[in-house]
């Protein structure tokens, strides 16, 4: 069964930078497609970054593009999840997964605030 741990959430000041690191386990991450997602209270989980580890393509949601960077590791089996110049409405829960949706895990959460 795959598996999900997502870490590296945090309190940030407005403009600051965070590092998330979600380690699968229970598939072949380097032949698979990794989503993070984010979850703001009072709105549906929405994709932020998404990876191709095969091919090694990413794409990013508008609302992150030039700010955020995600990245694979194949040998460690983590998906990392750069957030550079962070605002208030970042704030929330993020979370990763593969295609096709397995069970979630806990997430971590991000709060930007001063």
């Amino acid at each position: 069964q795959s598996q999900f741990v997502e870490s590296g959430g945090g309190l940030v000041q407005p403009g600051g930078s965070r590092r998330l690191t979600c380690l699968t386990s229970g598939f072949e991450v380097s032949r698979s497609v990794i989503t993070w997602y984010r979850q703001i209270p009072g709105k549906q989980r929405e994709w932020v970054a998404r990876i191709n580890l095969d091919r090694g393509h990413a794409a990013y949601a508008d609302f992150v593009k030039g700010r955020f960077t995600i990245s694979g590791d194949s040998l460690t089996k983590a998906v990392n999840l750069q957030m550079n110049n962070l605002t208030p409405e970042d704030t929330g829960t993020y979370y990763c997964n593969r295609y096709p949706l397995n069970p979630w895990g806990q997430g971590t959460q991000v709060i930007v605030s001063s």
